[in-house]
Order: structure tokens, then sequence, then C-alpha cells
């Protein structure tokens, strides 16, 4: 199975006790990619970047994690985006971007862009989210929904997580009609509560499940921060606890590692329900430590790992 997690990675600066900033990088699909590929599954990640050294460390670390990279284009002259993170003392965040001229935003309008066309649709999964589909404007989107569609007219299967910026879109009416339409092209939502709450409101019209279900998706999951996240999936609904909760030191890439853990799940086979006790497990590590990646050694044991070695009956 090859899989493709769509989006943008951008330079990040996080203050440190003291007042000084770290450097790294992350970006949501990319997030989940990187926690993928620990678990085994084989992860394009489909973006562009400058052609800045920031991008070259960028693209070296990706390697070294096992995220392929092959679907990464550079963009000469150009800078790679930028972001700082502010974290509070209850552990959230608050970001500042500088990506108006962030080379991503450009994927679905190069003169490349036909071959990365052609080889979205040859995945077996497709993972993308709501900042993904915040880059590219109508035409972008446009040819966007299309490979999706195609993806799936070959047997491939799309996966799209919510994750909703207002700050990224220009209305939120705009930003409900461009949700509506990927809904309408998942087999699997992975979504958050709070997102949909800011884009459709409260009440039974916002609510994630009857809303997935009315575009037609099969798979759905509703995280919730601490509430049990509800699996609805094959006629049947169900709530998985978070399991004993902490106090988080960051909880940037809470619910990127989640999806990925849960996807892993998903691909080796297990349930639903063991998927998202998967990706509980692997969010309530990410959460005791600042950034979005963890060091390789505080990832915890026992995680279900992805079977890419297996004929593809799930996710």
């Amino acid at each position: 199975m090859k899989l493709a997690s769509i989006g943008e990675c951008m330079i990040e600066l996080s203050r440190r006790p003291g007042g000084l900033y770290a450097l790294a990088h992350g970006g949501d699909t990319l997030n989940t990619a990187v926690y993928l590929a620990r678990l085994g599954a084989a992860v394009d990640y489909v973006t562009a970047l400058g052609d800045d050294p920031y991008g070259d460390a960028m693209v070296a670390s990706w390697q070294a994690e096992g995220v392929g990279v092959g679907r990464v284009t550079r963009m000469t002259g150009r800078v790679t985006g930028l972001y700082i993170i502010e974290t509070d003392d209850k552990g959230e965040r608050r970001f500042y971007y500088w990506r108006d001229r962030s080379p991503a935003r450009e994927i679905f309008a190069m003169p490349d862009t036909p071959a990365l066309v052609e080889a979205l649709e040859d995945y077996d999964l497709v993972y993308l989210s709501g900042i993904s589909l915040s880059l590219y404007g109508d035409d972008g989107r446009g040819l966007l929904f299309d490979t999706l569609s195609r993806v799936r007219q070959r047997g491939g299967r799309v996966v799209f997580d919510s994750n909703y910026r207002p700050r990224n879109w220009p209305s939120a009416g705009r930003a409900r009609a461009v949700f509506i339409q990927a809904l309408g092209l998942a087999d699997i939502a992975l979504c958050s509560a709070d997102d949909f709450r800011g884009l459709f409101g409260g009440g039974s019209d916002g609510d994630p499940v009857y809303l997935c279900r009315a575009q037609g998706v099969g798979e759905i999951v509703v995280k919730d921060e601490t509430e049990p996240a509800r699996v609805v999936a094959d006629g049947k609904e169900a709530r998985v606890p978070i399991g004993t909760r902490q106090k988080p030191v960051d909880t940037t890439a809470a619910g990127d590692s989640f999806n990925a853990a849960y996807l892993a799940a998903r691909l080796a086979g297990s349930s639903p329900d063991e998927s998202a006790r998967n990706g509980h497990r692997l969010a309530a590590a990410v959460i005791m430590h600042p950034g979005a990646i963890i060091p390789q050694d505080a990832m915890p044991a026992g995680l279900i790992r992805a079977d890419m070695d297996k004929e593809r009956t799930s996710p």
C-alpha cells in the first residue's frame, strides 16, 4: 500500500523557558506523516518548499524518519513559510503565521502539477486536512477534488481531518462549503468537535456525525478534548475513553498523532474502537513533550503498527 499526506510544513519558532525561541518545523499533515512512518506505514509527503537551507533541513529530517520525499517540490528563489507558537500555562497554543508566499500554496498550480496529479491517483490512501484545503484557492481545490474523486474510482481511499483555522479562510461560509465538499469525497473523517462547533455552530445541525453521515462518510471519529472519542463505523457507534488524564505540557500535534495511530491500527486490521484506543495512547504521550514531534525513545510501547504487507481490506 502507498499512502500520501498532502499539505504544508513550515519553519517553526517556539518559546522556551527564559524567553528564547527554539527552531524546528511543523505542519499538521506532516506531523501525521511522521508518526505514520514511525508506526510502519509507507507514506509520502506531498508539498512544496523553498530552496532555502531550512527546506534542506526539513527534507533531510523527513528522510531520516522514513517519510518519502519524492513528491516534495523545491521552488527556486522562494522561501519556506514560517510560524511562531506561543503556549500558555495550560499547554494551549496560539499560532502566528508568515505564509502568504509559502510555496506549498502552489502545488496545484505549478508546471509539474499534471505529473503530481497523475501520481496521486495511484495512491491507496490519500490524507489531507482542513488546513490543506485552505491553501490552494478555488481552482487548486477544484483540481484536488477531481483528483480525489479519481483516487476513489480506482479503489483508493480518502481520509479527511477537519483541522479548521478561521484566519486561513476568507469567510466561514466559504470554509463551510469547502468542508462539505471534502466530506462528500471522504471515506474516513477524523473530526474535531471544536472545529465543527466553530464552523457549523452548536446543536444537531453542527454535529460532526450528522454532517458526515449526510455526506455519505462511512467511518467517522470525533475527538472532543478530554471527552471520549465517538467512533461510528459499520452501522455502530461507540465511545472510546481517553484513559488517565494528564496536565499537558504542550497540546501541539495531539490530534495529528491520534490520527496517525488510528490509521496505523486500521491498516493493521484493528477495529475502529481499538484503533481509537491506539490513537489515544500516542496522543497522551505527545502532549507530555514540547513541540509536535516527540523523540523516538518517547514513543509509547505497545502501539499497534501498520501491517503494510496485508492485502488491503481496511481502513
